[in-house]
């Protein structure tokens, strides 16, 4: 934990850091109900609040059933999806900046976005089904992460942290030029076009049973991040000071890594590559609450479901066209990275 992180600490009390908590729920129960409304379908709040009742209770409204149909099968699944989807790579972004001691890593350091993405596009090129296609991307992901681990507990004589962070890159290196020789071989009217869709990142053709699929994973991954999150703030101050608390280190960060490779590859699995969001929203948590675990792994996980949510809103309005999520985010976060820069260049100099 750097001096600056400590200073930061300090400075929020336990009274602010649950009102900020507090708020970031408000802020995404709001965006949430909002969602409904958002689309080329106009939908009153009025209709969206009867709705919801009559779901909820088991009554009835005098609605025209398209408006039940619009809400319940369209957007719902894509709102959940979109706030699962934002607070898995929130949470695992927030993991992994606390494990490598560096608020400038993303979940896909280890490489499980590229190999999420390898399994998709070879199941599109092998012409499987969605589900298929969304299976592979989970197994791929989760696979790659482990060659990483393998691979850096192989080599021996270096830093752990430096040879698992490298590793991690080679893969992910390996798995994107896999992907570009599958493009290159795929079908350039039929294939190529699902490829990159999917590269891109998109909950369009998101339902219920995707959802459902990946809730439990999600749910997995997240309850050892929040028993273990005391320890998480021991790991930040190094391995060796780590072990003098009596924290077995090693062992530590294997289940951090195991928790947010399987949420991250859960979530990548049925979205495609959205970036920025596990980088942007930890470290926005960290400025907001400081960098205690058990305040900053919370707020992360609203503050990114929030945020996919709202750029998912905005894809769908801004144009004729969907655009495709990554593509929004890239441009949200390529400013905020050039921020981050410049505010942060003194501390690392």
């Amino acid at each position: 934990m750097t001096k600056r992180d400590r200073q930061l600490a300090s400075a929020i009390a336990p009274a602010g850091a649950t009102l900020i908590t507090w708020l970031s729920g408000v802020m995404l129960v709001v965006l949430f109900l909002g969602s409904f409304m958002v689309g080329k379908f106009d939908i009153s709040p009025a209709q969206v609040v009867s709705v919801i009742y009559a779901g909820v209770s088991g009554g009835s409204h005098n609605l025209p059933p398209v408006v039940d149909a619009v809400i319940f099968q369209i957007r719902l699944p894509r709102v959940i999806a979109a706030m699962l989807v934002g607070a898995a790579l929130a949470a695992a972004g927030a993991t992994y900046q606390g494990m490598f001691r560096n608020p400038l890593v993303s979940p896909d350091i280890l490489g499980v976005s590229a190999g999420a993405g390898l399994g998709a596009v070879l199941g599109i090129f092998l012409s499987l089904p969605v589900v298929g296609v969304q299976l592979l991307a989970f197994v791929f992901g989760l696979g790659t992460v482990f060659l990483v681990y393998v691979i850096s507990r192989t080599v021996r004589g270096h830093d752990p942290l430096l040879v698992l962070v490298l590793a991690g890159v080679v893969m992910g290196a390996l798995a994107g030029a896999c992907i570009s020789l599958l493009k290159v071989l795929a079908d350039p009217y039929d294939q190529l076009p699902a490829i990159t869709f999917w590269l891109l990142g998109s909950l369009t053709a998101v339902n219920l049973h995707d959802v459902a699929s990946i809730l439990p994973l999600i749910l997995l991954g997240l309850v050892p991040l929040y028993l273990l999150r005391w320890r998480m703030n021991l790991m930040s101050l190094g391995d060796e000071e780590a072990q003098a608390l009596g924290i077995d280190a090693v062992k530590i960060r294997i289940v951090f890594i195991c928790a947010a490779t399987l949420i991250t590859a859960a979530a990548v699995s049925i979205s495609g590559i959205i970036g920025w969001v596990g980088l942007m929203m930890p470290h926005i948590a960290r400025m907001l609450v400081g960098p205690s675990f058990s305040r900053l792994l919370p707020v992360s996980i609203m503050l990114g479901g929030g945020y996919l949510l709202a750029v998912d809103d905005l894809a769908r309005v801004m144009a004729d066209i969907e655009v495709p999520l990554g593509i929004l985010t890239a441009f949200l976060g390529a400013p905020f990275f050039l921020w981050l820069l410049a505010a942060t260049r003194r501390g690392w100099q």
